[in-house]
């Protein structure tokens, strides 16, 4: 009987992965005809990765989350987008298959709450179209490719909770570092050796704003399509290496890392990023002060911000400061915003995008305009430069709310978790590392994009479901994995 339904199982497994094939011949055979060549040998591609996804799945995976930071300047032939398309894809069908076979799909309840999230975003998809937002159907692309990117986060979260049990999660983690690989060396020639790169990867490629130009040149982004991105990415990772230092018996081969990705994180030229990693260091250290750790946060916050402050730009960005109502009580809001047009102050700028797009939002303050369309709200093709502004005008009220809670929710869960594991082990250490991220992230708010960061977002799920494995460091009884238990849909 065992035999038989084995046997059943893998024919059934060898004919979905069969009609996969016949749809990537399909899909092959359509691009034939298309203008661009390297769409055809994508699709021929996928074949022989189709094969490997599932022969090798923990391999390939791994794999792509690496492979997924190289490849985010490459906008020419929209290859991110391929990317995310081809992961959602190949999660659905794993999935699929999986229940198909009678195989335990892993999930856990932080999951369940992260995909009610995102169906709740895909409301303002839908009523787009319907006229019921302050925008109209024309923009429905627009709205479609900002919920895709949503998916595609909970997509990677649910591709990696397919390893539980498969790969230890420490060394999951740290295959990651090697994501680090081809940005911080790209990044290392767009310092000296410019020339030499393509124009995706050029310093100053893809940006339409010209916010790449500063007094001292251009500013380094790595493999990411924004600096301030790439300074979100180096700042996660900055994270994952303190993590690291503090479970090493090597801790110089950490230190030498640390020192490295903090010179390219300075590098960015992001003054944002100098408040995230305040705020970092502050909750780190605050749960088990002591001398050593405070001294070593101040530490490592003085030397980012003396880097920082070394450079022409750095000081330039710091002293414009005092010329914002922020820290001048002779500028209001209203100079601010006249300022903002001849003053070169990226402060007031910002306060008069959001002047600009407060106004809008009062004339849709439920719904808002659309799901990733304060862009054309604003309609001087520039992002808002402040989440929860953009939220309110992209979602209204409604969706402000629904975006508070997925943010306090995510932080609830990192705090359930760092109760109930041992302490002083890496998994509770790791759980204190990722709160100290979160918590940064909403300050870094105010006055950047942080949402539309997609790297730092793609890393971020992809640790934050390895955080409520069972790491095997307690008893079952206090073990993570009650949070979401592996289930089986029949």
């Amino acid at each position: 009987m065992l035999t038989k339904q084995r046997s059943s199982r893998s024919s059934r497994l060898g004919l979905l992965i069969g009609l996969a094939g016949v749809m990537v011949g399909l899909v092959t055979g359509f691009l034939i005809g298309s203008s661009k060549p390297i769409y055809l040998g994508l699709a021929l591609a996928a074949i022989p990765f189709l094969f490997c996804f599932f022969t090798k799945f923990e391999q390939t995976v791994l794999g792509l989350l690496v492979l997924r930071s190289s490849i985010d300047s490459i906008t020419s032939i929209q290859l991110p987008s391929v990317f995310a398309i081809s992961i959602d894809a190949l999660t659905l069908l794993y999935v699929t298959v999986m229940l198909l076979v009678g195989r335990t799909v892993k999930t856990d309840r932080f999951w369940w709450f992260f995909a009610c999230w995102v169906a709740l975003q895909s409301l303002w998809v839908i009523l787009l179209p319907l006229g019921g937002l302050g925008l109209g159907g024309g923009f429905l692309q627009d709205s479609v490719r900002e919920w895709v990117r949503l998916f595609t986060w909970l997509m990677i979260y649910l591709l990696v909770m397919q390893l539980k049990e498969k790969l230890h999660p420490e060394k999951l983690i740290s295959t990651l570092f090697l994501s680090l690989v081809v940005p911080i060396t790209v990044a290392l020639m767009q310092m000296f050796l410019p020339s030499l790169l393509p124009a995706d990867l050029s310093p100053g490629g893809g940006d339409i704003s010209g916010a790449l130009v500063t007094s001292e040149g251009t500013r380094i982004r790595g493999t990411i399509g924004h600096p301030n991105g790439f300074a979100t990415f180096l700042f996660l990772f900055i994270g994952l290496i303190w993590w690291k230092l503090g479970h090493s018996k090597r801790r110089w081969i950490w230190l030498i890392l640390l020192s490295l990705v903090a010179f390219f994180y300075v590098s960015t030229k992001s003054l944002f990023s100098l408040m995230m990693l305040a705020v970092f260091v502050l909750v780190l250290i605050a749960p088990k002060l002591n001398l050593i750790n405070l001294l070593g946060g101040i530490l490592l916050f003085a030397i980012i911000v003396g880097l920082f402050a070394s450079t022409e730009f750095g000081q330039q960005r710091l002293n414009s400061i005092a010329n914002t109502p922020l820290l001048n009580p002779d500028i209001d809001i209203s100079r601010a915003i006249l300022l903002s047009n001849g003053d070169n102050n990226s402060f007031n700028w910002r306060i008069s995008q959001w002047y600009l797009l407060l106004k809008a939002w009062q004339q849709y303050p439920i719904l808002g305009y659309g799901l990733g369309l304060s862009i054309q709200a604003a309609g001087n093709g520039f992002l808002p430069h402040n989440d929860y502004i953009r939220v309110l005008v992209e979602e209204g009220i409604v969706g402000f709310v629904i975006f508070i809670a997925f943010l306090v929710a995510q932080g609830l869960r990192l705090v359930w978790l760092i109760q109930h594991t041992a302490r002083g082990s890496k998994q509770r250490d790791l759980c204190l590392v990722l709160l100290a991220i979160l918590l940064s992230l909403p300050v870094a708010m105010i006055t950047e994009n942080i949402w539309s960061h997609t790297m730092l977002f793609l890393y971020w799920y992809t640790i934050s479901a390895v955080a409520g494995w069972n790491w095997n460091e307690q008893s079952p009884s206090k073990s993570p994995a009650s949070i979401g238990p592996p289930m089986q849909f029949s």
